[in-house]
């Protein structure tokens, strides 16, 4: 079984009194800020559970927002988000809802603008997140590996053909699909980095529709 070092039990340096409310929240708003890729129009907040309860008082809410506007978890701008000419990028809400079927601690985004997305994840303590949802396909990533997301056609030699094309070593590999042959994910975290020649190349394979190549974060 994996330990946890000394460095993950006391979470990362951050502005908020709770690693799970603050830090989480930061870097959940980053990750889908990254996978969003553009700039939207609106964003619905989703808080569920210990977040709705008290995500206001530990800084939820301004987590996720910085996150999602690209800030640091060690950015003293957080406190102040909400009253910062950055936060009037785009008009956004926040919701707050007790459902037990989700994580305690965990979030929806939901985008409009150029086009509409769902990105949902739970923080699971000590400041590290799980990404678990993009629109209807499950996924799994962290934030802890370079990742790269792949939405295309469920025909056959897909994965492979992905895969013989990165020449970077796999950490995990997770793929879901709506039914047999049509729209599926792949989502691939990785052990190492791929040039962008390589992003491009997987571009031009056909019945790929859309990739994502997610950095592993900086803290």
């Amino acid at each position: 079984m994996k330990q946890s070092s000394i460095i993950d039990i006391i979470s990362p340096v951050m502005v908020g009194p709770s690693s799970s409310h603050t830090a989480g929240a930061v870097r959940l708003g980053l990750l889908a800020r990254n996978v969003y890729n553009a700039k939207p129009e609106k964003v619905t907040f989703k808080l569920y559970n210990s977040y709705a309860l008290t995500g206001k008082g530990h800084g939820t809410d301004k987590g996720l927002l910085a996150g999602l506007l690209g800030l640091s978890v060690d950015d003293t701008r957080i406190k102040d988000i909400f009253n910062l000419d950055i936060s009037k990028q785009f008009e956004y809400k926040f919701e707050y809802i007790e459902d037990f079927n989700r994580h305690p601690n965990a979030v929806d985004f939901i985008f409009e603008g150029v086009h509409n997305m769902k990105i949902s994840g739970d923080s699971v303590g000590a400041g590290e997140v799980v990404i678990r949802k993009i629109n209807d396909f499950t996924v799994k990533f962290t934030g802890k590996y370079n990742t790269l997301l792949i939405v295309y056609k469920d025909v056959p030699n897909m994965i492979s053909r992905v895969t013989n094309s990165i020449h970077v070593n796999i950490a995990s590999l997770h793929c879901d699909r709506y039914a047999k042959g049509e729209e599926a994910s792949m989502c691939v975290c990785l052990d190492g980095d791929i040039d962008q020649k390589v992003i491009d190349f997987l571009g031009l394979i056909e019945n790929i529709y859309m990739i994502r190549y997610i950095k592993k974060l900086d803290s």
